[in-house]
């Protein structure tokens, strides 16, 4: 076995855990997808196209609100801006990548890749390091799009009573844990939190993601200067 296949199936290896939540987010994003009124096609487009679960939650939460496209696509794009983050603190790995691997590889970049293979990043050397994120991000890829097929035609045989809706909520919870660690990052996940949660009523066209996103960069600013001046 080669450089790359081993890397890539130790990629597959250590996001795999991190699959377990995301089984059930998928099935509750084709089942709310088909509910709302988009078709099968519309759907499994949707996860192809945008591949990013909490941003097509999103925008399902504010389609069926009557939000305006642009508050939706704001939305969206504010939501998925971490991935240009993610894409610049592994960019360091990839030098050596030629560009059509360099874009395969951002495609398939999301949380739980990124949270795998950051660490396995940092501390390997080896010039093919990269092609872990290929097969954390592939295993992802190949899940979610399996799950969303699953909600989108086995929606209506899932007993309501399972309390699926669950698995939203953990499967974010599962990639913070290690932010938990340090105070700075608990008071910026707090903050956000409630201006999310307070702003969901009181902001005006439906933009309390965009706003607590904002107000959560702000705090952090604030608390990472405040701290570097207190050192």
């Amino acid at each position: 076995m080669n450089s790359k296949l081993k890397i890539f199936f130790k990629g597959i290896v250590d996001v795999s855990p991190l699959m377990i939540p995301v089984v059930p987010f998928g099935i509750i994003f084709g089942v709310l997808s088909i509910d709302l009124g988009l078709t099968p096609i519309t759907t499994m487009a949707m996860s192809i196209i945008i591949f990013g679960g909490a941003s097509q939650i999103i925008f399902l939460q504010l389609f069926s609100a009557g939000a305006s496209s642009l508050v939706i696509l704001s939305s969206v794009g504010a939501v998925n801006s971490r991935h240009m983050l993610y894409g610049l603190v592994l960019s360091e790995h990839m030098s050596d990548l030629k560009i059509f691997w360099k874009i395969i590889i951002s495609y398939f970049l999301v949380d739980q890749a990124f949270a795998v293979s950051n660490s396995y990043l940092k501390n390997n050397d080896n010039k093919d390091r990269a092609f872990h994120v290929f097969g954390g991000g592939a295993t992802c890829w190949v899940v979610w799009q399996t799950t969303t097929i699953i909600g989108i035609f086995l929606g209506s045989v899932i007993p309501e009573k399972l309390g699926l809706s669950f698995a939203i909520p953990l499967t974010f919870l599962a990639l913070l844990v290690n932010d938990f660690r340090k105070l700075i990052n608990i008071i910026v996940i707090i903050i956000s939190g409630l201006v999310a949660t307070l702003g969901y009523e009181l902001i005006p066209f439906k933009a309390y993601v965009i706003v607590a996103a904002a107000v959560g960069l702000i705090a952090a600013m604030i608390l990472t200067k405040f701290m570097r001046i207190k050192e």
